[in-house]
Order: C-alpha cells, then structure tokens, then sequence
C-alpha cells in the first residue's frame, strides 16, 4: 500500500511539472505572437509560412546531394 502510494505521488508530481513546463512554454510563445503582431505585424500564418519554406528548403538541399 505504502509503495503504491509512493509511486502514486512520484507520477503525480512529474505530470504536475510538465503540466506547468507546458503551459509555461504555451504563455510564451503567446506573448510572442502577440508582440510580433503588434510590433511589427507579422501574423502568425506568416511565421508558419517561413517555417514550411524552410523545411521545404532543407528537403530540396538534402535531395541535392
């Protein structure tokens, strides 16, 4: 009973941080996107634009060689 308890609350407080690491990292990026819009705005399906341009660029430089 002890061990099951104990093992109960390791998993529990490993889910409890990365629930916090991920809402954390979520708050972030947020506020990224929400300076870069005000700021100077880009909107986010601008970001993701450059992004699957670059991944496509990486893809064509990797089927060069």
């Amino acid at each position: 009973m002890i061990v099951t308890l104990i093992v109960a609350w390791i998993v529990f407080t490993i889910l409890w941080k990365l629930l916090k690491t991920t809402v954390s990292n979520a708050l972030t990026i947020a506020a990224i996107l929400v300076l870069l819009n005000i700021g100077f705005g880009i909107t986010p399906q601008d970001i993701w634009h450059q992004i699957t341009q670059f991944a496509e660029n990486l893809l064509q430089i990797q089927g060069s060689k």
